[in-house]
């Protein structure tokens, strides 16, 4: 296998991420199980809180019974740490060639084969071709040529030592607090060492997909309503990244002969549910069990990858921009919300959440002639 890296080195930017029980299903039929989870941080529950008033919405324990019923912890963990596990898998077969600093500026196909010309000049000939290649994705851009949907929605991250982050906030969990029009989240990171802390808000400004750096100031002229124990999640970062968020429109199809995509490249999702991750780990599973299960036979797994996975993935994209609305709820909506999930019971949770986390490989393929949702 031959990986073309558009960057000078491999690495990986950002910084924590959560990760459902599915993604561990993944880890673990990928070879890097031990890796990542030696790597994870295991909340002890996910709350959310109303950001104006400090009410407790919902609360879902994330422990043994959670683990029972879905097979697989929750987690949260730092990208680098993520992507460390994965090349380290990959680094450990001997089978993958890294070339960075190589970027894909034509694909041209045959019945056999697969050629990618990069800038350089350079010819890479393959069996089939991935296009993992990110919301911005060249091989999708040849072959389907949709434009992002930028939603307006402006993220900023930041990773805080965990002597300077707040007490009064120092829990074993993944916490978020909805406002109107805005959210904010912070959990632990690398043995509770550090803490991450994202904010997300309605910009008032016309915005395009891309990473700046952001400044304080912008963030607290959208949470001048928020809490006091809340806003001390704006008043803490010394410095912030900014992210203009984006996804695209769901689409029917992704293969194109002996191309394909995956991850971002194929559903870029918000974060909404946290899932834009875990469906790349899902994925990859399901790419390599359809090469198995096809023997081999490139197109026809191709084929199986794909009718495997639109609707899951489809369903993971419109549900993360409809939990987004329910965050950002303000007025009515916003009591609606709260009373909602009112006194529900961890049990109920759990069963709203088997359609996602109780994903697993041995049930990965359709295999039939249905699309299936893995409802």
């Amino acid at each position: 296998m031959k990986v073309l890296e558009q960057a000078p080195e491999l690495g990986e930017i950002g910084a924590g991420i959560q990760l459902g029980p599915n993604a561990f299903h993944a880890f673990d039929a990928l070879g890097v199980g031990d890796k990542a989870r030696g790597r994870a941080v295991y909340t002890d529950y996910m709350v959310m809180h109303d950001a104006l008033d400090e009410y407790q919405v919902g609360k879902i324990p994330t422990g043994e019974a959670f683990i029972k019923r879905f097979g697989n912890p929750y987690a949260v963990i730092h990208r680098v740490d993520v992507h460390l596990s994965l090349l380290e898998g990959a680094q450990e077969t001997g089978r993958v060639e890294f070339l960075t600093s190589t970027r894909v500026e034509r694909i041209e196909q045959d019945e056999d084969s697969v050629t990618v010309y990069d800038q350089h000049g350079n010819a890479h000939r393959g069996l089939a071709l991935i296009g993992a290649d990110g919301v911005k994705s060249v091989v999708r851009q040849q072959y389907v040529n949709d434009p992002p949907r930028v939603t307006g929605h402006v993220v900023y991250r930041a990773v805080i030592d965990k002597k300077d982050f707040p007490e009064n906030l120092q829990w074993n969990a993944a916490s978020i607090w909805v406002g109107p029009n805005y959210h904010l989240v912070h959990y632990p990171l690398r043995g509770g060492e550090q803490y991450n802390v994202v904010v997300t808000f309605h910009s008032r400004e016309q915005e395009e997909w891309g990473v700046k750096e952001g400044s304080r100031e912008e963030v607290q002229s959208y949470y001048r309503d928020c809490c006091s124990r809340a806003h001390q999640l704006i008043d803490m970062p010394k410095s912030w990244k900014r992210w203009a968020t984006a996804d695209r429109e769901p689409i029917g199809q992704w293969t194109f002969g002996r191309a394909t995509l995956l991850g971002d490249a194929a559903h870029p999702t918000l974060q909404y549910i946290a899932q834009g991750a875990c469906m790349a780990l899902e994925d990859a599973v399901t790419l390599g069990e359809a090469l198995k299960h096809c023997n081999h036979d490139w197109a026809a797994a191709l084929q199986l990858y794909e009718r495997s996975r639109i609707a899951r993935t489809a369903r993971v994209v419109l549900s993360a921009r409809e939990m987004g609305r329910i965050f950002h709820a303000k007025g009515v909506e916003r009591l609606v919300r709260n009373d909602l999930w009112k006194g529900r019971s961890p049990e109920r949770f759990y069963d709203a959440m088997e359609w996602l986390y109780g994903w697993t490989v041995d049930k990965c393929l359709a295999l039939d002639d249905t699309v299936e949702a893995r409802a």
